[in-house]
């Protein structure tokens, strides 16, 4: 088993059930920092702060807003999560913002998590033990459904203890980011510091950032140097995937970006307004999709509208799974293999998502194509040679590798060794 270095605990669940109050008995930090949330009693924009575990590591932790309004600031806060604690209230169960939340997390697949009952100073035995059982129940199906439920009071501290022992052991199971291959790092937070400039935040995915990198920053197609970087609040020389990351950029203005740009390597990933996607609807999505719907689209940390082309079909029923093309109205950053969320354009409901299979698809397909099919599956679940192949049949001229790994998905290795394969067998 590889033991993850870095983690990122992030918190999800209905307003009010106690999220903020959990992160604060287990950091001392608050991390509502606005004038608003402080006078209201609730979180609008993502928070932070960092945990000290026992056995000496350090993780982040993100706290999302529950309320309802503020979904979007959850979405662009649980693309980086590795560990979330979803957080029921014990005076209340499960409620509307605890169901779509879970959706979200079942959506991006974050498939570690424990089950946090807050306010139990506040019920008695008797109902404690009705509320497990609701929430078990609930969770059937779902890949919180094996998670550890711990009951705490972030009143009266108890059961914190044995809620960070349980982070610790977690650390253990947490699959560990790509460490290798150039950074990427979506955009959650930007601001200005005097005397130093522009500074944006964010867990970064994938490589490693250092003191003098040329980032590029996307969709804006902006290049900067990366003058300081800092993780926990502390100057480092470098970050690694699976931190939250601090990076001070040089030669950018802090209106020229915003949430949603994606940091990343010089030629890494490019910007695109047409994905193909394996694309699932809830079961408890309240009504059937319609070709061309047109809806709310998450990736990352970005949110743009769009319109779902179904390859093959009509109406897409809920519970059930389709290749489609997603149109988007604004450019994303996508790269394969990435997952995303779907909301309804009004009301704003939470109702479906999947995996990138090809971020830049080279053309609009047409529908009811066997052979379009067969191409997206290709791409989806073939060998890195037959990916390959399928990008260079599309392209005329010498693409660098560096372009063919950023509309694959594909490590440059990955594609510099399908490539000599596919010249020693004369296909290329």
């Amino acid at each position: 088993m590889c033991v993850l270095k870095n983690l990122i605990i992030g918190t999800a669940g209905h307003v009010d059930h106690g999220k903020t109050a959990l992160v604060r008995a287990m950091t001392g930090v608050d991390t509502d920092r606005l004038k608003e949330e402080k006078e209201r009693g609730i979180s609008i924009e993502l928070g932070f702060a960092f945990l000290n575990l026992p056995g000496g590591r350090r993780a982040g932790i993100v706290d999302v807003p529950g309320h309802e309004r503020f979904i979007k600031n959850m979405l662009a806060g649980a693309g980086g999560f590795d560990l979330v604690l979803l957080v029921i209230a014990a005076d209340e169960g499960v409620m509307p913002q605890t169901r779509e939340h879970m959706d979200i997390i079942q959506l991006l697949q974050v498939n570690k998590g424990i089950v946090v009952l807050t306010k139990c100073d506040l019920v008695d035995e008797e109902w404690l033990d009705l509320v497990k059982e609701d929430v078990k129940e609930f969770l059937k199906g779902t890949v919180l459904e094996d998670a550890p439920m711990v009951t705490v009071s972030a009143v009266t501290k108890q059961g914190i203890p044995e809620l960070l022992e349980l982070i610790a052991r977690a650390v253990e199971e947490v699959v560990p980011k790509a460490g290798r291959g150039q950074p990427r790092l979506p955009v959650d937070r930007v601001f200005t510091i005097t005397g130093f400039g522009t500074v944006v935040t964010g867990t970064l995915l994938s490589g490693i950032i250092k003191v003098g990198d040329v980032v590029e920053i996307q969709p804006e197609g902006l290049t900067a140097r990366v003058r300081s970087v800092q993780v926990h609040g502390e100057k480092v020389e470098s970050a690694e995937a699976g931190q939250r990351v601090a990076v001070n950029l040089a030669g950018i203005e802090v209106e020229q970006i915003s949430r949603g740009s994606v940091v990343a390597g010089p030629n890494m990933i490019k910007p695109s307004q047409r994905l193909d996607v394996r694309l699932l609807l809830l079961p408890s999505a309240p009504r059937s999709l319609k070709n061309r719907a047109r809806v709310r689209f998450y990736l990352g940390t970005r949110e743009t509208l769009g319109r779902v082309v179904l390859l093959d079909r009509e109406e897409l029923e809920p519970g059930s799974v389709v290749y489609a093309q997603i149109v988007l109205e604004e450019q994303a950053v996508p790269v394969k293999g990435d997952r995303f969320v779907i909301r309804s354009y009004s009301p704003m409901r939470t109702i479906g998502g999947g995996t990138v299979i090809d971020p830049l698809p080279k053309r609009k397909h047409k529908r009811f194509r066997e052979d379009v099919l067969n191409a997206l599956a290709t791409r989806e679940k073939g060998t890195p040679t037959e990916i390959v192949k399928h990008y260079l049949d599309g392209i005329n001229g010498m693409p660098v590798p560096a372009e063919v790994a950023a509309g694959t998905g594909l490590q440059e290795n990955e594609v510099l060794e399908a490539a000599a394969a596919l010249a020693a067998a004369n296909e290329v």
